[in-house]
């Protein structure tokens, strides 16, 4: 089961994580989540238990608890949603606004 571990402290590292799970049974992976540019870590990250009774049993048993001065929250992780491409809230059109083109308006009537 993957699970998700959050509000985690700056000065929580994948073994300080690691510990924490171990007490409920095995752990395969910890992955603590770092920002791309400044390399530090966004607060979050996935522990990856492959008995789900050990899962259920350390998500109850974490969640709420302190681990390096920062209450967890710890709950079974949803898969990633598909992300739209786009960029802008999907519109299609040439730029920031709404309209397609310039202003102005319908027919001249001479």
């Amino acid at each position: 089961m993957n699970i998700f571990v959050g509000n985690l402290s700056r000065d929580a590292n994948e073994d300080d994580v690691r510990q924490a799970f171990q007490a409920f049974g095995q752990v395969a992976t910890v992955n603590i989540i770092m920002d791309k540019f400044t390399r530090e870590p966004k607060g979050f990250g996935f522990v990856e238990m492959p008995a789900k009774t050990e899962a259920e049993a350390a998500i109850a048993g974490l969640n709420g608890k302190e681990l390096k001065g920062r209450a967890l929250t710890v709950n079974e992780a949803r898969p990633r949603e598909e992300r739209s491409g786009g960029g802008f809230g999907g519109r299609k059109s040439g730029g920031f606004g709404g309209n397609k083109g310039g202003g102005g308006g319908g027919r001249r009537s001479w």
